[in-house]
C-alpha cells in the first residue's frame, strides 16, 4: 500500500471537551474518549452523554471521527445498564466503540450490529490466531500489543487487512512496563483494578534501591515513535494512536499538531520534520521506541516518573550555571504559556452546545396537521398528516396534549426553546396514532433520515446445571498445575486432572514439550497468556503434533486454534471472565466447554453469574498472586545483567530471581519460569477457603497451583500434603474437611483472599 492511497489515521485522546477540541484543531483525524462509567480511564474527566453528542455534532463538522471506550471488563450486575447505554449508543453518530469485555462483542454482534467495535488493548492482541477470534467475535479493528516490534506489526497487519479487520497502533505517550489486562498490581495492592480503569501505576511507585541503586526501577520512558513513521506506513498500520486522556487539552494540542505536521510533510514529500522540540515543551518521561526497535535496552528505564521536559531543555541548551538554567526554564515555560494562547484563540469559537428547536404546529377544519421544526443554520423540518383535522369536542388536540407528544425531542442533542401555536385552530383533532406517525418523521429526519432504531432488552440468562461427576454428592473435583518433570510423581498421586503449564518461549522447531506431553497423556497442556512470533507458531505445533483431548488456554489465538482442530478447551484465568455474557461469547464463538472465573470479583460477583449448558466453571483457591508480566526485564534496574539488551536466549535460560521492596516496606517477589516472562508477584499467596464453604454448588472444580514460579514461601511446603489436605478440604465428611482446611491455613502462614471480598 503506498503513502499516496493509504489512509493514516492520527487517533487523539479526548479526556474531557477540551482537549477534544484541541484535538479536532490540531489535525486529528478521530479522537477517542469515555463516560463517567465502563471506561479504563477513570481518572480522567470524561464525558456526560449529553456532551458526547455534542463532541460528536463538533468532530462530523470538522469530519473528525469518535469512539467511544467502553474498554474494561463488565460485571453481571452492570449489564443492564450497559445495554440501555448500547440503546442510546446505536441511535447517535457514534462511529466505533473500544471493547475489553468478550460479552460486550457478543451482545453487540447480535443486538446492535451497526456499531463498529474495535478490540482494545486491554485484549493484548499479539498473534494471528488471536485477529481471527477477534474477526470472528465481530471486531472490526484491534489495537495491537504495544510491546510488538514493526515486523510483528507488519505481519499482523497483513493477517488483519486479509480479513477486513483495521489494526490500531500505539505511537506515542506514557507506557506501561506490564502487558495489558495482564496487569493486576493495583487490584491486589489496593483494590482497584487496571482492568477496570482504575490503576494507581505501581509501575512508578518508589522503591527500596538495589543492587543498580534505581529507586524507580518498573519505570520506563515515554513511547515517541515520531521519527518512526515511514517504517509504520510501510508496515501497513491504519491508525496511529497518541495516549493521553488523563492529559489536559495543551498536551494534546502540542502533540497532535506536532504529529499532523509529521505526516502531512511525509505525504507530502516523503521527508520526515527532523525537528520534534514540541514534543519535549509538554509532560514527557524521556523517550524511547525500543518495543517497535525490537532493540530492549536498558535506556528505555529513567529513574524519574516526574516530567522531564525542563531537564530536556536545560541538556539541549548546555545549560551549566544557576542563570543559564533559570533563563532556559523560563524561556520553556513562555513556550508553553504561547502554545497554550495560540489553543485557547484557536477552539474559543468551538461549541457543543445543543441545537435549539422550534416546533411550529399549524392545522384548520379540513385541513391536514402540519408540524415544521425549524433548527438554526438548517432547512426546517416540515410533516404533515394523512388524516384531515375534524372537529372533536371529547379530546380537541390541545397544547399540552401537542406538548407532551412532542417533548421527547428535549434529549441530549436538542433544545425545545418554544412551541409556536399561532396557526392551530382550537376545538380540532386527529387520531392520536397520527401524531405518533408525525413524531417519528420528525425523529427520522432530526436522525439525519435514518430511522430510530428501537430500544431492546438484555437478554436474561438462566443457569444451568453442574456438570454430573463422580464424586460423591455432585461436589467440586481438584486440579493441580505444575510446571517441571520433578513434579511429574505427583500425577500418580491423585485422580485429580493435572494442568501442565508450557512456557511463553521456546527453542525453534524444539520437540521437547511435545515428548513430554506424548509420554505422559495424564498431563493437560496449559497455554500462558502472551504467545508472540515464533513462539505462538511452536504453540500451535505442539497443538498439531500432541493433538491433545483437552487443553487449558489464557490465550485465544491458541483456543481458535484449538477450536479449528476439535479440540476441547478450558478458558484460563488470565483471560479475565468476570459476567456470564463473557462465558456466553467464549462457549458460541469459540465451542468453550468451560472457563476459570477471574479471581477479581466477590463471592456476590461471582453469585450471579449464569453457567451456560454443559459448561465447566472452574475458580482457582490456591496460587501465587501475579501482579504484572512483561516483555521487558524486571533484572535490569534491580539486580542488574551485563547484557546490553534483552534476547530471545533471555528468556529461554535466565534463571535470575529477586526481590522489590516498596517505601512501605512491602516487598514483592520478581521471578520467571524458565522460557516465561519476568513477572512480579506478590508476598502473600491466594488462599480462599472460603468459598468451598460458600459457593461449592457453583462450581464444577477448584484448582490450585503447585508450581514453584513465584512462590515466595510456598516452595518450602511438601507438595505432597498440599494435595492431600486440598483433597479433603473437599471431601464431605464434615471433621475431615474441617481439619483439612485448618492444616492449610496453618501451613501456609503469608496468605490472602482480600479480592474475594473486596471484588471490582
Amino acid at each position: 500500500m503506498s503513502t499516496a492511497t493509504q489512509k493514516i489515521e492520527l487517533l487523539a485522546p479526548g479526556g474531557d471537551v477540551e482537549a477534544i477540541k484541541a484535538a479536532i484543531v490540531s489535525g486529528a483525524n478521530a479522537v477517542y474518549c469515555g463516560l463517567d462509567t465502563f471506561n479504563a480511564r477513570n481518572r480522567a474527566s470524561n464525558l456526560s452523554f449529553d456532551e458526547l453528542t455534542g463532541v460528536l455534532r463538533l468532530a462530523h463538522k470538522y469530519n473528525c471521527e469518535v469512539f467511544l471506550t467502553i474498554n474494561v471488563v463488565i460485571l453481571e450486575q452492570e449489564m443492564a445498564g450497559l445495554f440501555k447505554l448500547l440503546n442510546k449508543l446505536v441511535n447517535t453518530s457514534i462511529d466505533g466503540i473500544i471493547v475489553q469485555d468478550l460479552g460486550v462483542f457478543n451482545l453487540v454482534k447480535k443486538y446492535f450490529p451497526t456499531l463498529d467495535i474495535h478490540a482494545s488493548t486491554q485484549l493484548t492482541t499479539h498473534n494471528p490466531g488471536q485477529i481471527l477470534f477477534l474477526k470472528q467475535a465481530g471486531a472490526t479493528r484491534v489495537n495491537l500489543s504495544r510491546e510488538l516490534n514493526l515486523p510483528e506489526i507488519k505481519s499482523l497487519t497483513a493477517l488483519a487487512h486479509e480479513n477486513q479487520v483495521l489494526t490500531e497502533v500505539f505511537v506515542h505517550g506514557s507506557l506501561c512496563i506490564a502487558f495489558s489486562g495482564q496487569c493486576y498490581s493495583s487490584s491486589v495492592s489496593v483494590g482497584n483494578s487496571g482492568n477496570r480503569g482504575r490503576c494507581s501505576q505501581a509501575c512508578r511507585d518508589e522503591y527500596v534501591p538495589g543492587k543498580t541503586g534505581n529507586k524507580f526501577p518498573l519505570n520506563l520512558k515515554d513511547n515517541s515513535a515520531y521519527f518512526d513513521l515511514p517504517q509504520l506506513v510501510e508496515a501497513g498500520v491504519d491508525s496511529l494512536k497518541i495516549e493521553g486522556r488523563i492529559k489536559g487539552a495543551h498536551y494534546v494540542y502540542t502533540v497532535v499538531d506536532s504529529w499532523r505536521q509529521n505526516i502531512n510533510q511525509f505525504i507530502e514529500t516523503g521527508k520526515l520534520h527532523d525537528d520534534d522540540s514540541n514534543l519535549h515543551k509538554v509532560f514527557n518521561r524521556d523517550f524511547t521506541n525500543s518495543f517497535l526497535t525490537g532493540k530492549l535496552r536498558k535506556d528505555m528505564f529513567i529513574d524519574n516518573p516526574r516530567d522531564h521536559s525542563v531537564i530536556h531543555a536545560v541538556q539541549s541548551s548546555n545549560a551549566i550555571s544557576a542563570v543559564q538554567i533559570h533563563d532556559v526554564t523560563q524561556e520553556l515555560y513562555s513556550d508553553k504559556q504561547a502554545l497554550g494562547a495560540t489553543l485557547e484563540d484557536k477552539i474559543k469559537y468551538l461549541s457543543i452546545a445543543k441545537q435549539n428547536l422550534t416546533i411550529k404546529f399549524s392545522g384548520a377544519l379540513n385541513l391536514p396537521l402540519t408540524v415544521t421544526v425549524s433548527i438554526e443554520g438548517h432547512a426546517p423540518i416540515v410533516v404533515t398528516s394523512t388524516s384531515t383535522l375534524i372537529r372533536s369536542e371529547k379530546s380537541p388536540l390541545d397544547q399540552a396534549t401537542l406538548e407532551k407528544r412532542f417533548k421527547i425531542f428535549n434529549n441530549s442533542d436538542y433544545v425545545i426553546e418554544s412551541f409556536n401555536f399561532n396557526e392551530m385552530d382550537e376545538g380540532l383533532s386527529v387520531p392520536f396514532k397520527e401524531l405518533t406517525v408525525l413524531r417519528n418523521q420528525v425523529a427520522y429526519k432530526l436522525n439525519g433520515d435514518t430511522a430510530v432504531i428501537a430500544p431492546v432488552d438484555l437478554p436474561k440468562l438462566v443457569s444451568q446445571p453442574k456438570l454430573k461427576n463422580n464424586q460423591p454428592g455432585n461436589k467440586p473435583t481438584l486440579s493441580i498445575l505444575i510446571s517441571d518433570e520433578k513434579d511429574f510423581y505427583l500425577t500418580d498421586a491423585t485422580d485429580a486432572d493435572v494442568y501442565f503449564k508450557l512456557p511463553e518461549s521456546y527453542k525453534k522447531e524444539s520437540p521437547k514439550y511435545s515428548d513430554i506431553l506424548k509420554a505422559n497423556p495424564k498431563l493437560i497442556p496449559w497455554f500462558p497468556a502472551v504467545l508472540i512470533g515464533k513462539d505462538y507458531i511452536e504453540a500451535v505445533k505442539i497443538l498439531q503434533q500432541v493433538r491433545p483431548k483437552k487443553i487449558v488456554s489464557n490465550n485465544t489465538g491458541i483456543a481458535y486454534v484449538a477450536n479449528q482442530m476439535g479440540i476441547e478447551w478450558i478458558a484460563g484465568p488470565f483471560l479475565n471472565t468476570t459476567n456470564s455474557y463473557a462465558l456466553m461469547t467464549l462457549k458460541e464463538e469459540l465451542n468453550c466447554a468451560g472457563a476459570f472465573i477471574s479471581n477479581e470479583i466477590n463471592r456476590m460477583q461471582i453469585k450471579n453469574l449464569a453457567r451456560p449448558e454443559n459448561f465447566k466453571m472452574v475458580y482457582s483457591i490456591y496460587h501465587p498472586i501475579m501482579m504484572m508480566v512483561s516483555r521487558q526485564c524486571f533484572f535490569q534496574q534491580t539486580v542488574g545483567c551485563k547484557k546490553p539488551a534483552i534476547e530471545d536466549n533471555c528468556m529461554l535460560s535466565c534463571t535470575k530471581a529477586t526481590t522489590i521492596t516498596n517505601v512501605k516496606g512491602v516487598s514483592f517477589a520478581v521471578d520467571k519460569q524458565r522460557g516465561g516472562y519476568p513477572s512480579i508477584y506478590n508476598h502473600e499467596q491466594f488462599l480462599n477457603l472460603d468459598i468451598i464453604n460458600e459457593l461449592e454448588d457453583v462450581f464444577d472444580e477448584f484448582f490450585i497451583d503447585l508450581t514453584d514460579i513465584g512462590s515466595g514461601s510456598k516452595e518450602k511446603l511438601d507438595k505432597l500434603q498440599l494435595l492431600e489436605h486440598f483433597e479433603n478440604s473437599l471431601s464431605t465428611d464434615a471433621l475431615i474437611n474441617t481439619a483439612a482446611q485448618a492444616h492449610l491455613n496453618h501451613m501456609v502462614t503469608i496468605k490472602t483472599n482480600a479480592q474475594y471480598s473486596q471484588g471490582l
